[in-house]
Formats: C-alpha cells, sequence, structure tokens
C-alpha cells in the first residue's frame, strides 16, 4: 500500500484542486484530507453516508464560582493572561487558555477544575471515487498533529478492510505540526508550488522538512505560464536540489468553473489543457 501526500509551501498554490483531480484519476484509493484546521477537499469530492465522531481535544480550565473567593491567586499565576475579574467574579477565556493546570494547582480552595473540548469532529464518507476520510478542528483547538494521524490511520483502516492499494491525502500548507504528522511515514511527497517569490521561498521551506524525514519529494509548478521568469527559478532550485519536477500545470480558468460546479478539473473539462497535463503527472508520480 502506497501513501502520496500532496502538499504545499503555502495556501492558494492549487494543492487540492490537484489532489481532487488525482482523487478522479485513482482507481483503488482512500483520500484523507489532513488539512483539519481548514478542510475543504470534500466540496469537490461531495462524501455521501457521513460517519461523524468527536474527536476529544485539549484541556481548559473552569472555575467554580460557589467555591471561588476572589482571592486572585489564579490570575497572579496565569502566565497567558487567561484570566481576569468580571462584575461575576474570576473568569477564564476558553481562547487564551492553553490549559497547563498550574491554576488548578495553585487554587486553595479546589474551585478551579479541567474540562475536555468536544467541538472537533471527524468524518468518513463515500464519493464516487471511493472512501474519503477528513476533520475538523474546533476553533483555537490545538492537537492539530493528533487528528491528522487519526485521519490517516482512519483511512489506512479502511485501505485494510476494503483491498484497497493507494492512500492519497491531501496535507495543510506551511511546515507546522499538521504537516509533519501528514507526511510522516509517507512513501512520496508531491509539492504544490507556484511561480512566485513566496512560491519559491515556501518549496524551500517545505523540501527542507521532507529531506529532514528523508522523503521521497517531487514537484508540480502550477500556474507556471504566468510567471515564466520565476518559473525557470523555481527550476534551476529544483536542479541544484536534485528534485524531479514531474509537471508544470498552465494557468486556465477551468479550474475554477470545476471548483464551483463540485467537480474536479479533470471531469469538468477532460479535453483541457490542464487535464492533459494533469493526467500526464498522475502517470508519472505512480512511475516514480
Amino acid at each position: 500500500m502506497q501513501q502520496i501526500t500532496i502538499v504545499s509551501g503555502k495556501g492558494g498554490t492549487g494543492k487540492t484542486s490537484v489532489t481532487s483531480a488525482f482523487a478522479a484519476l485513482s482507481e483503488k484509493a482512500v483520500f484523507a484530507d489532513c488539512d483539519v484546521d481548514a478542510a475543504n477537499l470534500y466540496l469537490t469530492l461531495t462524501p455521501e453516508n457521513y460517519r461523524e465522531e468527536v474527536f476529544p481535544g485539549s484541556k481548559t480550565a473552569v472555575i467554580d464560582q460557589e467555591r471561588c473567593t476572589q482571592c486572585g491567586l489564579c490570575e497572579a499565576y496565569c502566565r497567558f493572561d487567561a484570566i481576569s475579574l468580571t462584575s461575576e467574579g474570576f473568569q477564564i477565556s476558553e481562547f487564551s487558555c492553553e490549559g497547563c493546570e498550574l491554576c488548578m494547582q495553585v487554587c486553595p480552595h479546589q474551585a478551579i477544575h479541567m474540562e475536555q473540548s468536544m467541538d472537533s469532529r471527524w468524518f468518513t464518507g463515500n464519493t464516487r471515487f471511493g472512501p474519503m476520510v477528513h476533520a475538523r478542528l474546533g476553533v483555537a483547538e490545538d492537537l492539530s498533529g493528533k487528528l491528522v494521524t487519526l485521519v490517516r490511520d482512519e483511512a489506512k483502516k479502511i485501505a485494510g478492510e476494503q483491498g484497497r492499494d493507494t492512500i492519497l491525502i491531501d496535507g495543510p500548507p506551511g511546515i507546522g505540526c499538521p504537516v509533519i504528522a501528514s507526511i510522516t511515514g509517507t512513501d512520496k511527497v508531491v509539492v504544490v508550488t507556484e511561480p512566485s517569490k513566496s512560491g519559491l521561498h515556501d518549496l524551500e521551506r517545505v523540501f527542507g522538512l521532507a529531506k529532514s524525514f528523508q522523503l521521497r519529494v517531487a514537484v508540480i509548478i502550477n500556474k507556471f505560464d504566468i510567471n515564466t521568469a520565476m518559473a525557470k527559478q523555481l527550476e534551476r532550485y529544483c536542479q541544484k536540489q536534485n528534485i524531479p519536477i514531474i509537471g508544470k500545470v498552465p494557468f486556465n480558468t477551468v479550474m475554477v468553473d470545476a471548483m464551483v460546479q463540485q467537480k474536479s478539473v479533470v471531469e469538468y473539462a477532460p479535453q483541457s489543457n490542464v487535464s492533459r497535463e494533469i493526467r500526464r503527472i498522475w502517470k508519472k508520480i505512480n512511475e516514480l
């Protein structure tokens, strides 16, 4: 079973559009949207027969006003400025609290306890191309790396049960914890970039991350023809780092039109220059 993760050093490069096109071209794959902060692959794959599960998140401190004597020790010790005195007594901001439990430890009247957030969710469903797993991290929640791992584990479980040979992972942008959880242990990392200075900068960052995990990396330059000079810089960088460029996708508004219709571009405009290039890229990925 191969695991292919599609990532980008920054948002807006077209990573999810490319991933949805790969999903349409795959034959026996499971799809995992690991961008748990802003999952959107489901918008084009439109899964059905949802199963929804709660993901227990981080813990937040809560004050029992009946026990609280307003001594102020919790506010004095909180280094995150999460506790403030109001007309209703001391209150703890759920958005500022880091769940360190120090306030609970210093409270002389045991007036503070911890409550676990139950706002995050993960989902499984069936798309027209195969099963899909994705998740939604609650507002101001952390543990995104753990939620990504859960999504990947569930996708792997489904693939094993249904005899599917590929897990296609739509990773989050950037190089943070959820990205690390998305690429660790995968067979191939495909970086979608764009011909801009920020595109080059973020390609350098995400390649450095993948290199530290000794992962095989390939690059797709999306919208390469909107800035050919910058596209050449990207090519020179990849040559210098010995990174294969497996495709250069031209700019075409059919990408946006396909998303509006909740379809992948290879479904919506199969004869377009974008679709032809993406089919060639998908074949090349499987040959790597």
